[in-house]
């Protein structure tokens, strides 16, 4: 075959020139590539992409009302069926308004700039101003310098910037209450007059507490227990509303009803109430905008009215009681009698610490029908979900008046079949309705939330349906983002458990359990879990939101408290505790590497570099070995008499995770070029890994105790030497099979123990771990019929009897760590650090485990990341989708040989999109742009 490029004398056209040159590129690269040697292959290989700029958002989100952020971040996505698609160049237009857009008015223009960002694109035009509109639209540039055409137009609103913006008085009711139990929630009502035609109307409210509101009788907005939980101390978040279509001409009313939720209500297994306060309290402010330009603000003042209604109690943990027949019909609506209503009095509160949503609100996400109505041993009537949720259930019940229907909600039934609260502790999780007797009737909760399968009913008139009951599934209002499927069904049903307990969880803070008397914002756990977190759920606002609570209730001392928001040390000191505390180092680095979120890095860095400066103060010879830990909490533990337990020296894993932080704060301060900070913690990290060598590790390999957790924090945390770390890890594969391919960590070891086999050549031992269906293993709840991830590996134990009450919960999210690998490892889908966010994809699958197909995908920033394998008839393929504007280093597993490799039926010479094949440890390596690739290969025996 001849490679010469034949030209005839003629004059050839630009276009004809490049597509001849293009062939030849691709001749040329299939010698190179046949002759099995590192080989550079030509992306210029398609034809030029016609591409579209879509999605764009502001701050991680589509079009947001009431904003706060200076310099807002603007991302979009490019789009194109083509491969290989790359962003030269943006242009950025913002106006104020659709019509000066239209007509070339416009408030900033970035001109053309040259750069492949177009994710977290800073504004840079001029100041932002309060309450308004900002409509903006964006044009992106290929490597051809075509153009795509403008994007449909997005906009931002901002909220009110300035303590001073805000008119409104915080308004309380006027009357007394017994601030020692729980009292009836408060409903405030205001009404006022609208003259002229409505441009705009906005919303903005807050409380002391949790609010509802209404306007004109119908509810605002459809978030759930808001603002949310905060550190009320330092940070509380308000909300904003478009409430334009609400408003009329003429009567209106506004009205709100207030609840104790996390301010003053119960918390902790202790039932301490007023944390934050012991009244509660409104800030709410209406500001009208009309056509001619006149604004009406209406507020909370002195002037407003305040009653009681059906709500008798409302509590997290405790449930509602609710008597329909206390309900005052028509009272958020103008004209309604009000002449008995008493008086509110303004609180003095601050309003500087007011703040708008980092992270979307909880919302009513999706709708469970019960599976059964089951009639137990006990003689209790029983409806079955059929799947551990949290929220509520929505009833429809028709009765006389004055009936009481009771719901208790439990997660599990006993090994009789018998409804189980016992782990509840002092929860009581009941529903009390009381009908009004006027026809059907359906009743939500309004402030708590429940965390359930089951749910017994009592007082119910007549016979109850399965229609009659429907659990309302709630949690922070986060954009599913992953997908993970297999062969195999059980791993299938992990995988299913594993997002279910983060749901469960993420309402509004990462919290430990939903159900008994806790529901707090532990650190480990979060830490954990938030590289899986961020697989299944977009998570960037959700954990930016609460690490700013972690900073904020940071100890002056730097000492980071076990639970965020603070609740358990408020106002007193605290030392932390390893492996929770480094959560002010992980969570803000897991950010950076899956968000490429440089700024919430620099945020969060005062309070990483606080931490360790904390330890720094109270570690000796580079060792942290004071203080308190919880250590590697419920790790397996036994009574056998010639087995002291998986028990892990807490100076070991408390050192471990000191140089794991410095070691982060490190890489952090290079990140953000702090060069100073970078050699500071870099030399600490090193000195730290000589301490651990010279305290902890044996000449002959031995590292502390000889657990698995042990050996995992060592290899994970790179604080072997290099000759060491094979023993290490031949050590750890050893100590799995010796309790027959069973794990033994808790929860610091856990989230590593398969990554760190499967880094150091031990992936079938890996595979076996995560294939175990017995006790201790993640398969074992499963095999026990599990929902979600429970709190211990025997939360059920295989006799069927409980664990310890006192802490057992059935949805706890801590284990279920092992997802990151389900999708890093099994499926194949990473990142570089290097180039973090995923703007550089690693595809590197490692099939194994006796699966026959693995399938995931992700969305990321720039768009959807897929990996699929498969294994038949002696042959893989592998199908795995680029987004534009990335690229990505493919690994194509089971020793491949290039030239067996087709992609898409053709030889990889020839793909189109790749720009690199080479060959490392018995792997072949591809390097491609954006597209769908189809690589199929026989495997090699």
């Amino acid at each position: 075959m001849s490679h010469a490029l034949c030209v005839a004398p003629v004059a050839l056209s630009p276009a004809l020139l490049r597509t001849v040159l293009r062939a030849f590129i691709v001749s040329l690269a299939a010698i190179v590539v046949s002759s099995s040697t590192p080989s550079s292959l030509s992306a210029a290989a398609a034809a030029t992409p016609r591409h579209t700029t879509a999605a764009l958002t502001t701050e991680y989100q589509t079009d947001p009302v009431g904003i706060d952020v200076a310099r807002p971040r603007l991302s979009w996505q490019l789009r194109s069926d083509a491969r290989g698609l790359t962003q030269a160049a943006y242009q950025i237009q913002v106006a104020l308004g659709m019509d000066a857009l239209a007509r070339g008015d416009l408030f900033w223009d970035s001109g053309k700039i040259a750069s492949d960002q177009s994710v977290q694109v800073d504004y840079a035009g001029p100041v932002l101003s309060s309450s308004q509109r900002y409509i903006w639209r964006v044009r992106t540039w290929n490597r051809s310098g075509e153009a795509s055409d403008w994007s449909a137009p997005a906009f931002w609103e901002m909220g009110l910037l300035r303590p001073s913006d805000w008119s409104a008085a915080w308004i309380t009711p006027a009357w007394d209450e017994d601030t020692s139990k729980s009292n009836p929630a408060p409903l405030l009502r205001k009404e006022f007059a609208v003259e002229g035609e409505i441009r705009d109307a906005r919303l903005y409210v807050t409380s002391l507490g949790l609010y509802e509101a209404e306007l004109n009788g119908q509810r605002v907005g459809d978030a759930v227990l808001t603002p949310g939980w905060t550190s009320y101390d330092h940070r509380l978040v308000y909300q904003t509303y478009d409430v334009t279509s609400q408003l009329k001409s003429g009567a209106n009313a506004l009205g709100v009803t207030l609840g104790n939720g996390w301010y003053r209500g119960p918390l902790t297994w202790d039932l301490e109430r007023n944390t934050y306060g012991d009244r509660v309290a409104l800030l709410a402010q209406l500001r009208i905008t009309y056509a001619d330009g006149r604004i009406q603000t209406i507020a909370s003042d002195a002037s407003w009215k305040a009653s009681t209604g059906p709500i008798l109690l409302s509590e997290i943990y405790a449930g509602e009681c609710y008597d329909a027949r206390l309900k005052k019909s028509g009272w958020s609506q103008p004209g309604y009698d009000d002449r008995d209503w008493s008086a509110v009095r303004v609180l003095d509160h601050r309003k500087d610490i007011l703040v708008a949503p980092l992270s979307p609100p909880m919302r009513r996400i999706e709708e469970i029908k019960p599976v059964a109505i089951l009639h137990t041993p006990a003689g209790e009537t029983v409806i079955d979900f059929g799947q551990n949720m949290v929220g509520w259930v929505r009833l429809k019940v028709h009765g006389p008046a004055g009936t009481t229907v009771t719901l208790r909600h439990a997660e599990v039934l006993d090994k009789a079949g018998n409804f189980y609260t016992a782990n509840l502790r002092h929860a009581a999780q009941q529903i009390d309705y009381t009908l009004s007797g006027r026809g059907d009737e359906t009743f939500e909760p309004h402030f708590t939330f429940q965390g359930f399968r089951y749910v017994a009913v009592q007082g119910w008139p007549g016979e109850p349906s399965l229609e009659s009951f429907t659990g309302i599934v709630v949690h922070s209002d986060l954009p599913r983002t992953g997908h993970w499927e297999s062969s195999n069904a059980r791993l299938n049903q992990l995988q299913h458990n594993i997002l279910w307990g983060q749901k469960g969880n993420f309402v509004d803070v990462p919290t430990d359990c939903p159900q008994r008397d806790e529901r707090l914002g532990w650190t480990g756990d979060a830490q954990v879990f938030a590289r899986t977190a961020a697989f299944n759920l977009n998570v960037v606002g959700f954990f930016t939101k609460w690490l700013r609570d972690v900073a904020a209730d940071q100890k002056p001392s730097g000492a980071v408290p076990f639970v965020i928001p603070d609740v358990l040390s408020r106002n007193k000191e605290t030392e932390g505790s390893s492996g929770w505390s480094d959560v002010a180092t992980i969570a803000p680095w897991t950010l950076y590497l899956v968000y490429g979120d440089r700024r919430a890095l620099e945020t969060q860095y005062p309070s990483m570099k606080a931490w360790v400066e904390f330890i720094r103060t109270r570690a000796k010879g580079d060792l942290w070995t004071t203080g308190w830990h919880f250590g590697d909490w419920l790790s397996y533990a036994t009574t056998s008499p010639d087995y002291p337990g998986a028990t892990t020296g807490k100076d070991l894993i408390a050192s471990a995770f000191y140089a794991h932080s410095a070691d982060l704060l490190s890489k952090a301060a290079t990140v953000l070029g702090k060069a100073d900070d970078a050699r500071t913690y870099t030399e600490l990290f090193e000195r730290i890994k000589v301490a651990f060598n010279r305290e902890f590790v044996t000449p002959s390999g031995r590292v502390g105790e000889a657990t698995q957790t042990a050996y995992v924090l060592a290899l994970q945390f790179d604080l072997l030497p290099e000759d060491k770390r094979p023993e290490a890890a031949r050590r750890l594969a050893a100590d799995v099979k010796r309790f027959g391919n069973h794990l033994t960590t808790g929860f610091l070891g856990t989230p590593y123990l398969c990554r760190v086999l499967s880094d150091h050549g031990q992936l079938d031992t890996a595979y076996a771990l995560l294939n175990q269906d017995t006790y201790p293993s993640w398969l074992y709840p499963v095999s026990q019929g599990a929902t979600t991830i429970w709190e211990r590996w025997d939360g059920i134990k295989p006799d069927g009897t409980f664990q310890d009450a006192g802490m057992n919960s059935f949805n706890h999210y801590a284990y279920g760590a092992i997802g990151d690998w389900m999708y890093s490892v099994v499926a194949g889908i990473d990142i570089d650090p290097a180039a973090p966010g995923y703007k550089h994809l690693l595809i590197q699958p490692r099939p194994g485990g006796g699966l026959t197909d693995v399938r995931a995908r992700l969305e990321t920033q720039y768009g959807q990341v897929a990996s699929a394998w498969k294994l038949a008839d002696g042959h893989l393929e592998l199908v795995v989708e680029i987004p534009p504007n990335t690229r990505a280093t493919i690994r194509l597993p089971g020793a491949a040989r290039m030239k067996d490799v087709r992609e898409s039926g053709q030889p990889l010479a020839r793909a189109a999109g790749i720009t690199q094949v080479s060959r490392r440890d018995d792997a072949v390596i591809v390097a491609a742009g954006s597209g769908e690739y189809r690589f199929t290969y026989p495997l090699r025996r």
